[in-house]
């Protein structure tokens, strides 16, 4: 059993530094008609917002509605898991439709760490639901932050003054205090690495 342990940990381990070295395209094997219902909004400014938390905050809680068709608040998971919030600007966007499912190959890191994934946008449910499902299976749960719009980015000082989310990362431990913050440059995707180094900070 430990030798399998190792051998996902190991796996999860090359898994990043494929991602990060930009050997692994998240989009391998997705359709060209996926391709090409993604819009591309060309280089944007870096990030565009007014931080409001820093590390050792308490996380604001929230309430969003999932894709799934539950609804999802930070304070269920309180003494019971980390959480790791990955605000991402919007749907059907290249880098976005890159990210997400390159969680889907470093699950088991996030299982190592008791850490659960929320994936946060300010789009509809409907556009959500159309999104991922053409992005195939995520192991974590995609909420709404459309209304009131993008409210939750705002609390944590993540909303743009075009009205989307900024690529950030909030890692928030079992007490809901703040870790790990990386509001990213919009245009790039975020290094697993450094993520990976954030959820090892939390323990196992």
């Amino acid at each position: 059993m430990r030798n399998k342990k190792n051998l996902i940990f190991a796996f999860g381990i090359t898994a990043v530094f494929f991602l990060s070295a930009g050997v692994y395209d998240c989009s391998y094997g997705i359709s060209d008609v996926y391709k090409g219902n993604i819009y591309d909004p060309g280089t944007l400014k870096p990030t565009d917002s007014a931080p409001k938390l820093r590390i050792g905050d308490r996380a604001p809680d929230f309430t969003l509605p999932a894709v799934s068709g539950e609804k999802v608040s930070l304070r269920h998971y309180l003494g019971k898991k980390n959480v790791v919030l990955s605000f991402v600007p919007a749907a059907w966007t290249p880098v976005c439709s890159d990210q997400w499912p390159g969680y889907n190959i470093v699950k088991g890191i996030f299982d190592r760490h008791h850490t659960i994934l929320l994936g946060i946008t300010v789009d509809n449910i409907p556009t959500l639901f159309a999104w991922t499902n053409q992005m195939g299976d995520l192991w974590f749960p995609v909420l709404s932050d459309f209304w009131p719009h993008g409210a939750v980015a705002d609390k944590y000082g993540v909303l743009r003054s075009d009205g989307v989310a900024e690529r950030s990362l909030f890692v928030i431990d079992t007490k809901g205090i703040v870790r790990y913050i990386d509001v990213h440059d919009i245009n790039k995707r975020p290094r697993l690495e450094d993520l990976v180094e954030a959820l090892k900070m939390l323990g196992e």
